[in-house]
């Protein structure tokens, strides 16, 4: 299955849910698995975003729907990256 990296930030509401109810980030992985999604790995982090996840779906349609699906609460907006495992990549590149 393919995998994708998802980069997020919260939204001043997203950020007033978190610090109110710290385990809505576990809940909502929850959810993404009812689209078919899975999280792979999951990390808060310093920077320009406020998490990076790894997760698996079956395709780009799946990720644009839970994109849209989660950003439109108005807590977070999220980037989705397709990400190609680097064996992949290489096994590609020699195809050809």
């Amino acid at each position: 299955m393919p995998y994708y990296i998802l980069l997020s930030n919260l939204t001043d509401e997203g950020r007033k849910t978190v610090k109110e109810r710290p385990e809505r980030i576990k809940e909502v992985n929850k959810e993404l698995e009812t689209f078919g999604v899975r999280v792979i790995s999951q990390y808060a982090v310093l920077g320009p975003y406020d998490f990076v996840n790894v997760v698996e779906a079956p395709d780009n349609e799946t990720i644009a729907k839970v994109s849209m699906e989660l950003g439109s609460r108005g807590t977070v907006k999220i980037l989705s990256m397709a990400a190609i495992p680097i064996d992949e990549f290489i096994n590609s590149i020699k195809k050809r």
